[in-house]
């Protein structure tokens, strides 16, 4: 049994994860992140009246604990980034699965129901503004799974060589990995009516993404090859920029985890819509019924 010293768990002196400030307790095995904290907020105004046992914030990780319609569920805000998704996804799994009394691995394990709800950018002409997309895959520009001990037995490793080659992938960036988000969870929040893709997930909002300002891009024409891009029928729907790593790291731990976004700008027509948030308002209820 793996016990963990405090150089590599960090605890707080009231018990608390070091980020998150998030105590075992309070953490739900139905799990929702949201990118901005100010939307937890909105989340948690769907739930149960008096049901909240939590409300906590540290930085952007702002967490809100409760009930809809009698399930307990945690919504959690990451921030910008996968970056930032790596602090939140292992630091979630340190308290479902780590005692932090004695800083050993329990031997029964947790696994958490987590999904990621989102904003994107569709790359499709025929993915309108306002979709509801499901990434059954997710393309991580970011390199954080390369960090973790064998990321190509999660990756699809041909997918990946794939784009590379297609793209004429920058030689000195991180090799994109390609992992899927889990098919149960997949089917049961998306239904028949969402629709599903492969999703980007950038390591930036501008070069990465293929938006030019004053500096250029490695690869100019990026965009226009992310979009023709095909491996065995599929194809590249949306960016995003946190479900690589949520995705990725999910599977090392157990976890079934997907992202699903409102498609809020379209980058092939060059639209975007700016009054979004009744839309996903919309999204947050569906998920929360169906999670």
């Amino acid at each position: 049994m793996k016990t963990f010293p405090a150089s590599q768990l960090i605890i707080n002196a009231d018990g608390s994860a070091f980020h998150l400030h998030l105590k075992p307790e309070f953490l739900a095995d139905k799990v929702i992140l949201v990118g901005d904290q100010d939307r937890v907020n909105m989340v948690a105004s769907f739930f149960d009246e008096g049901s909240i046992e939590c409300d906590v914030q540290s930085r952007e990780f702002h967490t809100i604990t409760g009930k809809f319609q009698g399930k307990r569920i945690s919504c959690i805000s990451t921030g910008i980034g996968t970056d930032n998704c790596d602090i939140v996804m292992n630091e979630i799994d340190a308290l479902a699965n780590i005692d932090f009394a004695t800083r050993t691995e329990k031997a029964e394990k947790r696994c958490l129901d987590i999904v990621r709800i989102g904003t994107c950018g569709g790359m499709q002409e025929d993915i309108p503004l306002g979709t509801f997309l499901v990434s059954q895959k997710s393309i991580g520009f970011d390199g954080v799974l390369a960090f973790y001990h064998d990321r190509d037995k999660i990756a699809d490793v041909g997918f990946e060589q794939a784009l590379v080659d297609f793209i004429g992938y920058p030689k000195k960036a991180a090799v994109p990995y390609v992992v899927a988000a889990n098919p149960e969870l997949v089917d049961r929040i998306a239904r028949d009516d969402m629709m599903r893709g492969c999703t980007i997930a950038a390591n930036g909002f501008y070069g990465p993404q293929g938006r030019v300002l004053r500096v250029d891009l490695a690869v100019p024409d990026i965009n226009e090859k992310i979009t023709a891009f095909r491996y065995e029928g599929q194809r590249i729907t949306n960016y995003e920029m946190e479900g690589s790593c949520i995705a990725g790291l999910a599977l090392h731990m157990g976890h079934r985890a997907m992202t699903v976004c409102c498609v809020i700008a379209q980058r092939k027509i060059e639209a975007a819509n700016t009054d979004y948030k009744p839309r996903i308002k919309e999204l947050v209820r569906t998920v929360l019924e169906r999670i």
